[in-house]
Parts: structure tokens; C-alpha cells; sequence
């Protein structure tokens, strides 16, 4: 009998070092500048992005990292008309670098930002969120990522009480976007059980967050069989359940604290049988080094396991 494979952990964005960072700008700064500076500069920054995202993608490698998060704001005005003529200049060193993430072995999702709300009431807000939403799917077409839930660009429910709406903008969206996205549960707008049936309706797989049910549903441990029930229910929402990908946090300051810790300090039993999971941990890379050394070997030998594996005592 085949053994199941070890779950594979994902860095979110940057490191906890400077190895992994990114040059950012604002629309202040940019508008700023006479109309020749604004295009200068938004190449010269897109230029030095695409050189740290290949860093980034050999960080991962390097620390034996196969899951990496993109920054949202890797290209920062790519949705507006002078960013979206600059970034197809960058086309063969962005499929450069997704062939370079293939090669290794690295798989690359993203998770734009609260800004994408496809369940608002207000018909300029969804048209803006759609937007966004199009411009992160075609800087994934340009890395050369596939079109499928291989390549999640995972989003939050957003409004709460609209499920429906919610359900009717995701049917409408292009294919390179409805292809890739997946939907979160949160702590306030949509729990678990709520975005579970979003994500059958609209078929679209659910990103399960174990840290966002415990604090919308008011837990006192991942033990709850509801963590456990809410995972493999997630599971069935995956076209490939080889794909289905979770998040991890834990509370900086309590248990069901919504801010992130610097480490992972309890990780759900049920968690061995999540193929890829996104570390929210402030430490980052350190987080993800501590998991590989104290969680994961633990592992390796099936048996059974307490319902919560504390993996460090928390100072």
C-alpha cells in the first residue's frame, strides 16, 4: 500500500529575511511624475520585480519550499492603461520564470487583495473587483501558469448575506479567472459551512482555513470534529483532491486571536492529509524550517496521533 504523501508547506509573499522582497509604489508617487517619468518608472520597477520574483522562485528551492504565494502587488497599476502597455515587455522573462517554478517543482498561487469583492452591492466595486481579478489571471497567463485550480487565485466570500449574487458573478467570470479561483471561509462575513456551499453551487474549490473556523465558530481547540468535517468536505470540492490546498495560522496573543503568530505552535491532526498548506505565520521561511524539522518527521511513520500536535511551547 502506497503511503500517503507528507503535506507540502507554502511561503506567503516575502521572508522573514530580506532574501525575498519587493519594490513597491504608490499612485501619489507615480502621478507625481510628467507622463514619460510615469512610464520610466513603473518599466523600471517591473523590471527590478521580475528579477527578485526569479530570486524568490530559488529562495523556494533552496529552503525546499514547493508552495510560494505571489505578491498581489508584484505589478502594481498592471490593471490600468499605461501598466498594461509596459508588462507584455516582460512576457519571456515571466515565462522564463514559470518554467523555472515547473522545473523545481514550485507551485505558484496568488490571493489578491480585500479590495475584490464579487458579492457587493454596489455595481461599481464588482466591475472593479472583476478587473483585478482579470489582470492577476493574465500576469499568470504571462508566467505561463496553467488554467485550472493548480493555479488558485483564492479570494474571501466579501459580502456577507449575499450568496447568491456572489454565486452569479463567479458563473460570470472569464475563463482564465473562473478556472483558477477558489473561495476562503473568513472570522466575520462567511463561515465554513456558508462558503462550502458557495463553492458547490458556483463549483469552485473551497480553501479551507482551520484559524478563520475556529474564531467565526468560537472553538477552544482543532481537535473539534468540525475541523476534521469542514477539511474532507473541502476535499470534495477539488477537481484533483491531489491539489486541494488549506491555510494555517494561529493567535498571537490567545488561541482564538485573529493576529498571526510568529511560529506555528498547534497544527490540526487532520492536517496530514492536506496536501498543501499556506503557512500564515509571521516568521515565514523560519515558521516553515521549524514545521520541516519538529511537524513533519512526526509524520513520517503513520500512528495515532492527538487531535492537536503542540509543537513548541509558546512563550
Amino acid at each position: 500500500m502506497t503511503a500517503q504523501p507528507l503535506p507540502e508547506l507554502g511561503l506567503v509573499c516575502i521572508s522573514a529575511s530580506d532574501r525575498v522582497r519587493f519594490k513597491a509604489l504608490t499612485r501619489k508617487r507615480l502621478l507625481a511624475f510628467e507622463p514619460e517619468k510615469q512610464a520610466e518608472t513603473l518599466r523600471t520597477l517591473y523590471a527590478e520585480n521580475t528579477r527578485r520574483l526569479a530570486l524568490a522562485i530559488d529562495f523556494c528551492k533552496e529552503q525546499n519550499i514547493r508552495l510560494y504565494r505571489l505578491s498581489s502587488a508584484l505589478f502594481p497599476f498592471a490593471d490600468d492603461t499605461l501598466g498594461a502597455a509596459i508588462l507584455p515587455e516582460f512576457a519571456s522573462e515571466l515565462k522564463l520564470i514559470g518554467d523555472r517554478a515547473t522545473a523545481f517543482g514550485i507551485r505558484l498561487v496568488i490571493h489578491p487583495d480585500q479590495f475584490v469583492v464579487l458579492s457587493s452591492d454596489r455595481p461599481d466595486v464588482i466591475q472593479n473587483s472583476i478587473k483585478i481579478l482579470q489582470t492577476h489571471a493574465w500576469i499568470l497567463d504571462l508566467i505561463g501558469l496553467p488554467q485550472s485550480a493548480w493555479t488558485v487565485v483564492n479570494i474571501h466570500g466579501g459580502k456577507g448575506d449575499r450568496p447568491q449574487k456572489l454565486i452569479e458573478t463567479i458563473r460570470s467570470l472569464p475563463f482564465n479567472v473562473r478556472s483558477r479561483l477558489t473561495l476562503e471561509n473568513d472570522e466575520h462575513a462567511y463561515s465554513s459551512a456558508e462558503i462550502l456551499e458557495v463553492c458547490r453551487a458556483a463549483e469552485v474549490p473551497f480553501v479551507f482555513d482551520a484559524h478563520h473556523h475556529i474564531v467565526h465558530e468560537q472553538l477552544d481547540s482543532y481537535d473539534d470534529p468540525s475541523v476534521t468535517e469542514m477539511l474532507e468536505a473541502a476535499r470534495s470540492t477539488w477537481p484533483n483532491p491531489e491539489w486541494q490546498l488549506v491555510h494555517i495560522s494561529n493567535g498571537q496573543m490567545a488561541f482564538k486571536d485573529p493576529k498571526h503568530s510568529d511560529f506555528i505552535y498547534d497544527m490540526p491532526a487532520s492536517y496530514r492529509r492536506a496536501p498543501w498548506i499556506e503557512i500564515e505565520a509571521k516568521l515565514k521561511e523560519e515558521a516553515i524550517a521549524r514545521l520541516q524539522q519538529e511537524w513533519i518527521p512526526t509524520l513520517v511513520e503513520p500512528a495515532e496521533q492527538p487531535a492537536v500536535v503542540q509543537l513548541v511551547e509558546q512563550a
